[in-house]
């Protein structure tokens, strides 16, 4: 079995800065693609930053310069780092991940439970 395992999030103030984490665990032969998706009440989930196995970055319009995505291929983590926080940031964050099980052949993607952020004065 495959878990994603998200830890942070939590209550700040417009301006703050929060940390989110995310181990994958299991038996995992590879992962590809790992980051962060947000949603929102009554709106879609949407991709807030990926980074690939490569330390390739894609990261939403609306949090470059804010959010920073980093990864630790060796753990099996991926981190998403929010500075200036906004109140239109608050959202349910999952991880994905893209990981090949061991004694698989394909790749599939894997989501964490959600992790709450919320941005209020």
């Amino acid at each position: 079995q495959v878990q994603l395992v998200e830890s942070g999030g939590g209550l700040v103030q417009p301006g703050g800065s929060l940390r989110v984490s995310c181990v994958a665990s299991g038996s995992i032969a590879n992962i590809t693609t790992m980051g962060w998706y947000r949603q929102a009440p009554g709106k879609q989930r949407e991709l807030v930053a990926v980074i690939s196995g490569a330390g390739d970055r894609n990261l939403h319009d609306s949090v470059k310069g804010r959010f920073t995505i980093s990864r630790d291929n060796a753990k099996n983590k991926v981190d998403l780092q929010m500075n200036s926080l906004k109140s239109e940031d608050t959202a349910v964050y999952y991880c994905n991940a893209v990981i090949r099980p061991q004694g698989r052949w394909s790749f599939r993607s894997f989501w964490g439970q959600g992790t709450q952020v919320t941005v209020s004065s």
